[in-house]
């Protein structure tokens, strides 16, 4: 294992005709020096990640951005980063580098983020062919190398994906979980329902735990072995803290091709489309019903309650799309109870930053009970969307529900309306 030093040395590089490895090895006992000298945090948050193929490879960016941005200064004084690049592709290592000391360089130099790397030759031989159980073997290896990093850098350490969002403060929550805890035994807590996201271990566990990992790497899955981790250390049920803290960010996938030519989860030729994107809120989140619930082509739902005006909930799109009917619904199917009394939608265009927002917004239309249900007119305001919007134009006491954001493409479909 190496540490990765802020690729800002490339005057040194030149000078010394260095390549990147060399130059990462050499260069990295003066950050291991600063690490040696840094004060032991309250939280590890880490994260393991490597190569992501398909049309959304910055996810690991937009994860660092979200923990940065959902904590305050003073949260940050108790928390380190450490992120884990693997695998063997010098390429996107370097650009991933490159990229994360491009926008976190602060925090690197001031010791706050934490880059490392396992060499190839870290990892058990692979077997004949690949297959799922290589990757999750991969996966297993990773985590291992991650945690016995992590062990001497605070007192709790928690688990988070390369594709998370991050509530508001959760290190104020989780920490006051943690109190609330104290004097009864665990072995890990989850914030998040999905995966390995949002697992809290002790520091203090992580060495016994990596060196787990490392014998059973091919047996299982990595979620499956923590299970089993966790009551061989007498846990028997898992402990689920809600409301849940962490989310992913892709909520939503294409379909493939198959998929499209089959008609598969298509309950009819006038379903919506909802392209791939993902939701975000200002608004309170509480219990488990979260932001990118209102979003799904299922029954799930967003609830909140005291809405203030002004507050949002927002889909950003992966991609610009050609939008033709938009349709959100709010309140309980049958009473309508917990509907948004006064509010509108806007759609958004000119995405900038990152994570990505949206420049600009026109009014589509106002809800009237609770509803919207509207053709884009003119057409060229459907042209080129990246986001819709849902605003609260008064402060509501009580429950909001926001139950469905339907959006329909404009290329999808021939014609017809739906009933």
């Amino acid at each position: 294992m190496f540490t990765l030093p802020v690729p800002q040395e490339d005057s040194y590089r030149r000078r010394k005709g260095l390549g990147p490895l060399e130059d990462w090895r050499n260069l990295s006992s003066k950050y291991l020096e600063k690490l040696q000298q840094r004060k032991k945090t309250w939280l590890t948050v880490g994260i393991s990640s490597r190569p992501r193929p398909g049309p959304d490879p910055s996810g690991l960016l937009y994860t660092l951005l979200s923990v940065f941005r959902a904590t305050s200064k003073v949260e940050q004084k108790r928390l380190t980063v450490l992120v884990h690049l693997a695998g063997a592709d010098p390429a996107w290592l370097a650009e991933t580098v490159l990229n994360i000391s491009s926008l976190f360089s602060p925090q690197i130099l001031a010791g706050q983020l934490l880059l490392i790397h396992a060499p190839p030759d870290a990892y058990p031989p692979a077997g004949a062919g690949a297959s799922g159980r290589e990757l999750y073997s991969e996966q297993n290896v990773d985590h291992a190398f991650l945690m016995s990093s992590a062990w001497k850098l605070s007192e709790y350490f928690l688990l988070l994906e390369d594709n998370a969002f991050c509530a508001p403060n959760f290190i104020s929550h989780v920490q006051w979980k943690v109190d609330t805890l104290r004097s009864q035994p665990w072995a890990f807590l989850e914030f998040a329902n999905l995966g390995v996201l949002g697992k809290l271990f002790r520091s203090s566990d992580l060495p016994t735990l990596a060196h787990f990992l490392l014998l059973f790497y091919r047996e299982k899955p990595l979620d499956r072995l923590l299970a089993h981790f966790r009551v061989l250390l007498a846990q028997k049920d898992p402990i689920l803290c809600t409301p849940f803290l962490f989310y992913h960010r892709a909520t939503y996938h294409p379909l493939n091709d198959r998929q499209k030519a089959s008609g598969a989860r298509r309950k009819s030729p006038y379903a919506p489309d909802n392209p791939p994107g993902t939701a975000f809120t200002d608004m309170k989140v509480f219990e488990v019903h979260f932001p990118w619930e209102a979003y799904t082509l299922d029954e799930s739902f967003f609830w909140t309650h005291n809405v203030s005006a002004g507050n949002h909930l927002t889909v950003i799109l992966n991609q610009p799309a050609d939008l033709r009917r938009v349709q959100v619904l709010t309140g309980t199917i049958v009473e309508g109870r917990h509907a948004l009394e006064r509010g509108q939608v806007e759609l958004g265009y000119g995405p900038e930053g990152m994570p990505q927002r949206c420049s600009s917004f026109v009014l589509l239309g106002r809800l009237l009970e609770g509803q919207l249900d509207q053709e884009v007119v003119p057409r060229s305001v459907g042209h080129q969307v990246s986001c819709v919007r849902l605003l609260a134009n008064a402060n509501q006491a009580g429950g909001l529900i926001v139950r469905h954001i339907y959006l329909w493409e404009e290329h999808a479909r021939d014609t017809g309306h739906s009933g």
